[in-house]
């Protein structure tokens, strides 16, 4: 599976897992929603059904029920409807707001204000029972004749469970009492008879109630059905094909802006992947567009740069290649006319012919000899034997085996170290530094100039010195005095034996050694390299082992003296 199938995969997955989890989470909430819209229905019809059953238990009669209904209405906004058991409409809120009855809702229940007796255990139940038939249909006939009248009333249960009615006023409850509390069945027609000693309004529901007692049995206020809301009305349910196609919807767009950003992410992958082929094939001049501020620019930047790297490393090897042969043309050319010219008898084989061939080939040995060094220091392959050395003495050694020279070129060679400095080095290494640059100086330095070795401590730094009073280097080509093959003046190097190459491993030397060199110079006031290497920590430290990391990321191999 290709790579971007995978990131489009994944970013797909995990927008449909969120989209998903999202939907989960609000089909929950909207489940539990309606869950408790249902459940506040259910609390609605319980909360109207015992309003309206406590009205008519209270007063005795559905007379004025509209007005409750007016109130619950309000509270509640649905629509109410009270039936009787024979289909009547008793009332109905469409009604009362002078609209068109509209069907009944599905929520039927009855209201029933029938009260349950309550049974004891006694012998005497059935004259319990009797009484209790008495009192209810006494109590209800004086509660309706009362709320006909205007008056408040308050109800209470009794112990047989029977509503025992009171007349409220002012905030206080006034129990009537021109009769007496429970008569029995054969003492209520002597004290309903007895109504001289009540209020006048009062004797007056006292009469009629033992009227309607003793002339009808139709008393208590009828069950009434009672249904909540209307038939055309739409059921609170929770529907799935919404929020399926919000779902659908969501995921489609999840899943193409998966596919646009995996597109947009890799889009520049790909062109990296295209350059770095055409890296592999030989094209070195190839480029990807490097202005992007995130990770994926910081990759194009590292590749084109490594792209510049790679052309530069192959001009180099080019450019060395033609340098060399450039360098081993001519000096072969002429040990090859030499030769082909004695071959043929047209030059006499003389001891100064054969001193000048032997010169061109040692040459050609010391440039072919420097090439393979610099080769091996460039790799990190060259070897090098550690150990605590004195770099004072060891520019005065470089002064004396560079003394003859400088005497044949009348040049005065000075030293100028007043106490030890001291560094780990290959020691022979560093020899060779020097004297290459002591060559140079000797070479680049007239007769009855000076050249002039320093060495000494700066900070936690070795400092040598290698100064001359010659023609000096134009300030154009300091930058270039380490490359390979490079030389200032042509003719500068070939006639005193220069193979262009000292300075190339005099710099990858000192950088093995964990140091830096530099020249400095103005044209026709002569010339300073400075070497800088790191001080001695613990000179009694014991040496370095056989194998160790080289600095600037190189591995060398060490050897240890004996």
């Amino acid at each position: 599976m290709s790579f971007r199938i995978r990131v489009f995969v994944l970013m797909a997955l995990v927008a449909l897992g969120a989209t998903g989890a999202t939907v989960a989470l609000t089909w929950w909430q909207a489940r539990d929603q309606v869950s408790e819209a249902a459940t506040a229905s259910r609390e609605t019809t319980e909360l109207i059904q015992r309003e309206l059953r406590e009205q008519a238990l209270r007063n005795g009669t559905w007379e004025g029920v509209d007005q409750t209904l007016r109130r619950l209405r309000g509270m509640t906004g649905q629509r109410l409807r009270l039936v009787d058991p024979y289909g009547a409409v008793v009332a109905d809120t469409d009604h009362l707001d002078r609209r068109t009855a509209r069907p009944p809702g599905s929520v039927a229940v009855f209201v029933d204000p029938l009260p349950e007796l309550i049974v004891t255990g006694r012998g005497d139940g059935w004259r319990a029972t009797l009484a209790a038939i008495d009192v209810y249909r006494t109590e209800t006939l004086l509660a309706a004749c009362l709320y006909r009248h205007g008056y408040e009333l308050a109800v209470t249960p009794g112990s047989d469970g029977v509503p025992r009615h009171s007349v409220t006023g002012g905030g206080t409850e006034a129990v009537v009492r021109c009769r007496p509390d429970d008569p029995a069945p054969w003492q209520r027609a002597d004290d309903l008879a007895q109504v001289q000693q009540c209020d006048p309004l009062q004797a007056e529901c006292l009469r009629a109630a033992f009227r309607r007692q003793i002339t009808t049995a139709d008393i208590a206020p009828a069950p009434l059905l009672l249904t909540i809301g209307a038939g055309n009305e739409p059921a609170r349910t929770l529907d799935a094909g919404p929020v399926l196609l919000i779902t659908l919807v969501v995921a489609a767009l999840a899943t193409g802006g998966a596919l646009l950003i995996s597109r947009r992410v890799l889009r520049p992958i790909g062109t990296l992947t295209a350059a770095a082929r055409r890296l592999g094939g030989g094209d070195r001049d190839g480029r990807v567009p490097d202005g992007g501020r995130d990770e994926l620019g910081e990759l194009a930047r590292a590749f084109n740069q490594m792209a510049d790297s790679v052309r530069a490393a192959q001009d180099d090897q080019r450019r060395l290649i033609a340098d060399v042969a450039h360098e081993l043309r001519n000096p072969l050319a002429n040990v090859r006319g030499y030769l082909e010219a004695l071959q043929d008898g047209v030059v006499e084989p003389t001891a100064d012919l054969f001193a000048s061939l032997h010169e061109e080939v040692v040459l050609n040995q010391r440039i072919v000899g420097d090439l393979q060094e610099l080769a091996l220091a460039e790799a990190g392959a060259l070897i090098y034997h550690w150990s605590p050395a004195d770099l004072a003495d060891l520019m005065a050694t470089v002064r004396n085996t560079h003394r003859a020279a400088a005497d044949t070129a009348g040049v005065t060679l000075v030293v100028d170290a007043d106490r030890p400095v001291l560094a780990e080095v290959d020691p022979d290494r560093i020899r060779q530094v020097v004297g290459n640059l002591v060559r140079n100086a000797l070479r680049a330095t007239p007769a009855g100039g000076t050249v002039t070795l320093t060495a000494l401590a700066d900070g936690d730094r070795a400092v040598l010195r290698v100064t001359d009073t010659g023609a000096g280097i134009a300030a154009e080509h300091l930058p270039f005095v380490f490359d390979r093959l490079w030389r200032a003046s042509p003719s500068r190097g070939r006639g005193s034996g220069g193979s262009g190459l000292g300075l190339a491993i005099v710099r990858q030397i000192v950088h093995d050694h964990g140091g830096e060199v530099s020249a400095e110079s103005a044209e026709g006031a002569g010339a300073t390299f400075e070497i800088r290497l790191p001080l001695a920590v613990n000179p009694g430290r014991s040496p370095r082992s056989a194998v160790e990391p080289g600095r600037g990321g190189r591995t060398r191999t060490a050897c240890r003296p004996g």
